[in-house]
């Protein structure tokens, strides 16, 4: 009995619905949670995406896996893009998944909260294992890219300090693909040469995407390697990376990083400068203490010699009259003309002295009497008062029939003003 049925085969009707749903769907935007996320050692990424009514198989490639920014994790709500492929084997269609991306934070932000949480988790951003900078930095190292802006700051702030340190440049991108291995191997380097004292990680600002490389896993843990303490100097104020954190210490800018590192050795200028100047102030002040100490004993000589000389008069005086007493006649002559000699001495000192003084009395007088506006009255010139205490020095100070006080040399004149002249009137003498 022959059979009106058409019977396909499983093979044939899975190719038939393969070839409609490739074809109904060839790049489709899904949008879902994920869930029993798998990510296999191939490479590649098997997930479902869920909404409250229905599931998708999805899968993610490795080739596409690896250019992801975040983790996809479960639970995370994302936007999936790809295409309907069957997969033959277990009769399952499934999205094979072309871009994939967070929904709300962007991926990069998303990626950045993911690694950041992991590496605080870790420890990396704990501040005990933060490193204090050098003192006194003898070569300082400088990853950075060797065409960019930030490398002529940090050199020339460098170069305005301290212009004789040791600098080694370990040039590298610091924006783009591949440029976060870049700097991690421009760290490592500069580890290798042992003798770096100091590390300066950075470049000048940007968006989040410009600043990327200082985001990634590789730069983080090549910094938490180092032996060096790092400064890392990305971006401007407002930027903060994945660095940031990890470094030993966060500079706002590479310019501020720069004075970050050599700010010591610019206080021990300064130090050195004050210790300079006091030691100066050291060293004349017992000279200036010796000067006081000379002109004391200098005083004292001074006044020991008069007393002396007082106290050797007193005994002559005792020696001649005790010659007296005693009656020789020869012994008293004698005594009487030292004595004579002695008071001789004594008053020709007496008259230089004085004769000093009177013509240092007579200079101050004269000085005294050059400066005195009695002077200036003596020689024939006068002084005008108005209300007996305000001077006079224009016409414009009195009135006609003001009163007004005329000191002479000799007495005063009362007057009341006739008139007054803007112009000088006096003889020209």
């Amino acid at each position: 009995m022959t059979s009106d049925r058409a019977v396909l085969s499983v093979t044939e009707l899975t190719q038939r619905l393969r070839a409609v749903l490739e074809e109904r769907f060839p790049a489709v935007w899904v949008e879902g949670e994920i869930s029993n996320f798998r990510l296999y050692g191939s490479g590649h990424a098997y997930f479902t995406l869920k909404d409250a009514d229905a599931q998708l198989r999805a899968v993610l490639f490795r080739n596409r896996a690896r250019r992801l920014k975040f983790e996809p994790a479960d639970g995370l709500s994302v936007m999936a893009f790809g295409s309907v492929e069957v997969y033959a084997q277990r009769g399952e269609y499934q999205l094979v998944v072309e871009l994939l991306e967070p929904k709300g934070l962007g991926a990069l932000q998303l990626a950045f909260e993911q690694l950041k949480a992991r590496l605080e988790a870790e420890g990396l951003f704990d501040a005990g294992r933060k490193r204090a900078l050098p003192r006194f930095p003898r070569k300082i190292g400088i990853v950075t890219s060797p065409s960019g802006a930030a490398l002529r700051d940090i050199l020339r702030v460098i170069g305005r300090r301290f212009g004789d340190l040791h600098i080694v440049i370990a040039g590298c991108r610091v924006q783009g693909d591949g440029a976060a291995a870049e700097i991690a191997q421009a760290i490592r380097d500069l580890d290798a040469l042992g003798d770096v004292d100091v590390v300066i990680v950075g470049r000048g600002g940007g968006s989040l995407e410009d600043l990327w490389a200082f985001n990634e896993e590789v730069v983080a843990r090549a910094i938490a390697a180092s032996t060096a303490p790092v400064v890392s100097a990305v971006g401007h104020e407002v930027d903060f990376t994945i660095a940031d954190f990890v470094a030993d210490l966060r500079a706002p800018t590479p310019s501020a990083a720069a004075e970050l590192v050599v700010r010591e050795k610019q206080a021990v200028v300064d130090t050195l400068a004050d210790l300079r100047q006091r030691l100066g102030r050291a060293m004349t002040r017992p000279l200036r203490d010796l000067e006081r100490r000379v002109d004391d004993v200098v005083a004292r000589l001074r006044r020991g010699g008069r007393g002396e000389l007082a106290r050797a008069e007193h005994r002559l005086q005792l020696v001649a009259a005790g010659l007296r007493s005693a009656s020789p006649f020869a012994r008293v002559e004698n005594g009487r003309h030292r004595l004579d000699r002695v008071q001789a001495r004594m008053r020709a000192e007496l008259r230089h002295a004085a004769v000093g003084a009177r013509h240092r009395l007579a200079a101050a007088v004269g000085r005294l009497d050059s400066l005195s506006p009695l002077a200036v009255l003596g020689r024939g010139y006068s002084l005008t008062l108005a209300d007996a205490r305000r001077i006079v020095r224009s016409w414009r100070d009195v009135r006609p029939g003001d009163p007004v006080r005329v000191l002479l040399h000799e007495g005063s004149l009362d007057c009341r003003v006739d008139a007054t002249r803007e112009q000088d009137d006096r003889p020209h003498v």
